[in-house]
């Protein structure tokens, strides 16, 4: 039975000591509300969809498009590095197959960096096509979509969830862009129908592994609902997003553990430690997965910030509800790239690996737009400028988001 779902044969008293006894017998970990002092805010879909609406919106292109034809840094060289790399070859092959298996760490890899790395293309040729308006960047990008949305049928093996969450957040971008910006995509309703079949399904209903799977996994669900115009799917995905996130980044106003995520299973305190990679102290921007490696923290921590700029550019700003959480994790992070030694409490004294490219987007929006003051992911952020690719999900943040006011 559904929490919450009463039996119609129960009369009301009876209805009401059964829901009494439900909400007392359940594990205090596990019915912690997502956001402290406050009740959830709904879900609330636009009534409108605003296009192209997927991570960058028009009048952040159009910025972007005017900071390059101006020469102007770092946008001019973040640029250029695009422009330079394989994703943008106009000579660029496809490789759709009917079936990507994946397996753990990509063994078996069939497919599995071919549909990610064609995604990418897809979405740096649709960048390549605003910002020159040569056309023969937006044919290309429809060429590489039409073939995948030709053949494409299921993901399979163990990482067949992340991998249809990586690839299937890239290619909302590239299918908004060009759908909404380019003069004709016959197939375009063929590549919806790809989305709707083949990836939808695979990321809706989320992931009880490690935070960066379903957190990737709402990236795609959420830019999926966009392109497709779908309410419901929006929706749904906004409620993994609000679920999740608390569960992934720790602060003190959490209490003396971390959140856990709807249907997680964690109640009990040692179920959650073994999930915080062992970690047993928490601070104020520790994410479920820093003891792990930082650079699958960035996975989850880029994530975030894709969902809440999507949801930004639809009218729903989210970042206000994820700005402690999202900026405490991106400053504790960075300090400890920077060189800051790393504590004897925080993963017995060492970290492991880097952020990578990820910086950009959850920097600008709360640097820049909410005013929070971020040293340590300013300086992280702009050492690591022109940001490339992670050639997995995230690609030349510099370009698009890099101090853009749209």
């Amino acid at each position: 039975m559904r929490t919450g779902t009463i039996p119609r044969a129960l009369g009301t008293a009876a209805a009401l000591a059964a829901l009494l006894t439900t909400a007392l017998a359940a594990p205090a970990v596990a019915e912690r509300s997502t956001t402290p002092g406050r009740a959830p805010v709904q879900a609330a879909a636009p009534a409108d969809f605003t296009h192209p609406g997927v991570l960058v919106s028009r009048p952040q292109l159009d910025f972007v498009r005017g900071r390059v034809q101006a020469g102007a840094q770092p946008w001019k060289s973040a640029y250029d590095q695009m422009m330079g790399s394989k994703y943008a070859s106009l000579t660029r092959t496809a490789k759709p197959r009917a079936v990507v298996e994946c397996g753990s760490y990509s063994n078996p890899n069939n497919g599995c960096t071919d549909e990610r790395e064609d995604a990418i293309a897809a979405y740096t040729l649709s960048l390549a096509w605003y910002i020159t308006q040569d056309g023969r960047y937006a044919q290309k990008a429809i060429q590489i979509m039409d073939a995948w949305s030709a053949v494409i049928k299921d993901h399979t093996n163990s990482n067949a969830p992340l991998q249809t969450g990586w690839a299937g957040s890239s290619w909302p971008r590239a299918a908004e862009i060009i759908k909404y910006t380019y003069s004709s995509w016959p197939n375009s309703g063929r590549f919806g129908t790809m989305l709707r079949d083949v990836y939808l399904p695979e990321v809706a209903g989320g992931s009880h592994s490690n935070g960066n799977w379903e957190l990737s996994m709402t990236e795609a669900a959420i830019g999926i609902a966009v392109f497709l115009e779908d309410r419901a799917a929006y929706d749904k995905a906004v409620g993994k997003f609000r679920g999740r996130v608390p569960a992934y980044i720790y602060v003190t106003a959490d209490g003396s553990l971390p959140k856990v995520a709807p249907g997680s299973g964690l109640d009990t305190r040692a179920k959650v430690i073994n999930y915080w990679q062992g970690q047993s102290t928490f601070m104020d921007g520790l994410s479920q997965e820093t003891c792990r490696d930082l650079t699958h923290t960035g996975y989850g921590l880029s994530a975030i910030s894709h969902i809440a700029e999507t949801g930004r550019i639809q009218g729903q700003d989210l970042y206000p509800e994820i700005a402690d959480r999202l900026r405490h994790a991106m400053g504790l992070h960075a300090k400890h790239q920077l060189g800051t030694p790393v504590p004897s409490s925080l993963c017995g004294g060492s970290l492991k690996d880097s952020l990578g490219p990820v910086t950009e987007v959850g920097f600008n929006a709360l640097a820049n737009r909410l005013g929070y003051a971020m040293t340590n992911t300013q300086t992280l952020t702009e050492r690591q400028r022109p940001a490339g690719s992670n050639n997995l999900f995230v690609a030349w943040e510099t370009l698009t988001h890099a101090n853009n006011p749209a």
